[in-house]
């Protein structure tokens, strides 16, 4: 017999792919090169838009505070000492702006849209190269004159004298060396001195080399009477002395304004008013939420401010239903004043005094 055997065929295997050239399986496609690409500047938008500040800032309604209420350390905003005051009602409101400096894109997209806040070009709050601080120390001094401005507006009102004395001495004019910063100027060229705009027009008709006699006070001395030989300028015809003089109240007890955090000039006005409320009795607001704007001078004239149309709404926001609005910003205020607040235009401080009088009476008031 012969056995029979199977012989098993060996599996075939599947051929193998043939190796990728060098490089190959790196190599990108084109939209995969878009993508990375794209994502890159995405992120690089998103870290400037979040970081680097654009040239604006950003403008809103900034805090009030009542000038016949007390600051946040809870001293009186007016202080007044050595002379009886007044019981007072009511709030005198004096109103603020907030700038928000250093604004990223993203910032800026945000404040925009809230419809709370605009965008200005930085370069019309800060000067080239003005640092924040600078501007802070600017605003500050802004708001020290105001408050004098206020002081001394209030109390010529009242019937108190008024001195002037001599502010700043210019280095090298006829009356450096002299004069002394806060001396106090009596007669100038024969002519008395009443208020500062006395001192320039003293000197009208006088020639530059021409000699005047000036008679003036040092604290504490007794008078004197110099000689002056005038000096030449080219912004004048007539002889040039080489000082500004300013008004300030000659009353015996002192008023003093507290108030921080805050700056500029257009708080004199409402200053003003709660001066004369605290010195006489009367009670201007009489009970009444008023709120107001405008810087004031030495004189009792009231000047526009910037900044109205956020103004109003800080008020009305604040309560007020009131507020007495420089006569020149009367048209851009009642563009955006909110329902309720009564805008009163005035011009002067004496303006002032008759609207709150008429608002007290139950009167008309002049309107914007």
């Amino acid at each position: 017999m012969t056995k029979s055997s199977e012989e098993t065929a060996p599996a075939k295997r599947a051929p193998e792919p043939a190796p990728e050239p060098a490089g190959e399986a790196r190599r990108m496609t084109r939209r995969g090169w878009t993508l990375v690409v794209s994502g890159s500047l995405f992120l690089i938008f998103v870290v400037l838009g979040s970081v680097v500040p654009v040239p604006f800032v950003a403008i809103s309604p900034g805090p009030t505070y009542d000038t016949l209420g007390r600051d946040a350390a809870g001293n009186p905003v007016i202080q007044v000492t050595g002379h009886e005051t007044h019981p007072t009602t009511g709030e005198l409101r004096m109103t603020t702006v907030s700038l928000h400096d250093g604004v990223t894109l993203f910032q800026g997209l945000g404040f925009w849209a809230s419809g709370r806040y605009a965008l200005a070009p930085r370069e019309e709050y800060f000067k080239p190269g003005e640092t924040n601080e600078q501007v802070k120390q600017e605003n500050i001094q802004q708001l020290q004159d105001s408050q004098t401005n206020a002081q001394v507006a209030a109390l010529r009102k009242l019937g108190y004298p008024i001195k002037v004395l001599a502010k700043q001495i210019v280095s090298g004019s006829p009356a450096d060396h002299v004069l002394s910063p806060g001396d106090k100027l009596i007669t100038v060229n024969g002519k008395k001195i009443v208020e500062a705009a006395d001192v320039r027009a003293a000197l009208t008709g006088t020639l530059p080399g021409q000699t005047v006699q000036i008679t003036f006070q040092s604290d504490g001395q007794p008078e004197r009477t110099v000689p002056l030989t005038l000096a030449a300028r080219p912004d004048r015809k007539e002889g040039f002395i080489g000082l500004t003089a300013v008004d300030r109240a000659d009353a015996p007890f002192t008023v003093n304004i507290s108030l921080q955090d805050v700056g500029g000039p257009s708080a004199g006005l409402m200053f003003t008013l709660a001066i004369i409320d605290r010195l006489q009795s009367g009670d201007l607001a009489g009970g009444r939420h008023i709120a107001g704007t405008g810087e004031i001078t030495e004189t009792g004239e009231v000047d526009p401010i910037g900044g109205i149309s956020f103004k109003v709404v800080g008020a009305r926001e604040a309560g007020a239903t009131d507020f007495l609005v420089p006569a020149h910003n009367c048209p851009e205020a009642k563009t955006t004043a909110p329902a309720g607040l009564n805008l009163i235009k005035v011009s002067t401080l004496d303006d002032a005094l008759a609207q709150l009088a008429n608002l007290k009476a139950g009167r008309p008031t002049a309107s914007c």
